[in-house]
């Protein structure tokens, strides 16, 4: 499981033209994606790193301010393009395996006490930011 975490000042997901997850103020923009042997122990550890990281200012993290979280899958956070110029999505779980476990990550977050929005699975999605510091970390879980 693979997450770009980014600390922004407010963000939102629209699908085909209609808002379908935000948050204004201070918190975190989640892009989330899951390989083949992902599964419950990856949600658990990834989601409270996620939620405890102190990446927010004065050293504070999201459960420390109560931040809201926008989480949106994105299966690209896999793509390989060491040959060539066409990357390959090989190591990607099919959305069969992924849907789940991202909307496993979402709960997990919640029931850690997050606000989280999110975006639509497996839609084309625009996603926009105003990324505050700019503050941008790669995890891997």
């Amino acid at each position: 499981m693979r997450a770009v975490v980014q600390r922004v000042t407010r963000a939102r997901v629209t699908v085909d033209d209609e808002v379908v997850g935000a948050i204004d103020g201070p918190g975190l923009l989640v892009l989330l994606g899951v390989t083949h042997d992902d599964g419950r122990a990856q949600v658990e550890r990834l989601a409270a790193k996620v939620w405890s990281l102190r990446i927010m200012r004065d050293e504070k993290s999201a459960s420390d301010l109560g931040a809201p979280i926008l989480v949106v899958s994105q299966f690209t956070l896999y793509g390989d393009a060491r040959k060539g110029r066409r990357p390959t999505w090989n190591a990607a779980a099919p959305g069969e395996v992924s849907e789940p476990l991202y909307e496993a990550f979402c709960e997990q977050l919640r029931s850690l006490g997050a606000k989280v929005e999110s975006g639509t699975f497996g839609a084309m999605m625009a996603v926009e930011l105003l990324n505050d510091g700019p503050t941008t970390l790669i995890l891997d879980a």
